[in-house]
């Protein structure tokens, strides 16, 4: 399966001479590692703050590639997509998986072996066993009383 993330040309290891808020948009979309799980549902206690995963995927969800289906126009779709950024990241860092790329750097964390950028291979996401490939169901099938029958336990 092709990557949809361009990865060529890109300094090695920039993550780690620049800091979030200074890397280019293509050294930022670099940083996904193609897990899925931001794309997952996700529930959020009202009392503590803490924020379960879901197996419930967005209705844009594509199971096989782990990718957004309508990544471009996603907003018609699903207006309440969140568009991450080196502006946002500290309002959002919170609910994003404990394996994403973002999030680990943001807290000063190494990424992970199986990272794109540091295997070279897209695939290794999904070899490791922290995708979601094939993990899934879409939205539409579950009504939302019963998501948190679905909640699956970090990290994948």
């Amino acid at each position: 399966m092709s990557d949809p993330i361009d990865r060529k040309g890109l300094e090695p290891r920039f993550w780690e001479k620049k800091p979030l808020a200074k890397l280019s948009d293509k050294e930022w979309e670099a940083l996904c590692d193609g897990c899925g799980k931001c794309c997952l549902n996700k529930l959020e206690d009202e009392d503590s703050g803490e924020v379960a995963l879901t197996c419930v995927a967005c209705r844009l969800f594509d199971d096989e590639s782990c990718r957004c289906a309508q990544y471009p126009i996603r907003h018609q779709f699903v207006p309440e997509c969140i568009v991450l950024k080196p502006s946002n990241i500290d309002e959002h860092a919170y609910w994003m998986p404990q394996t994403c790329a973002y999030r680990l750097l943001w807290a000063g964390e190494p990424l992970f072996d199986w990272h794109p950028l540091i295997s070279g291979d897209p695939e290794t996401v999904h070899a490791a066993g922290v995708s979601m490939r094939g993990r899934t169901v879409p939205e539409f099938e579950i009504d939302e009383d019963d998501w948190e029958d679905h909640i699956i336990e970090e990290p994948v």
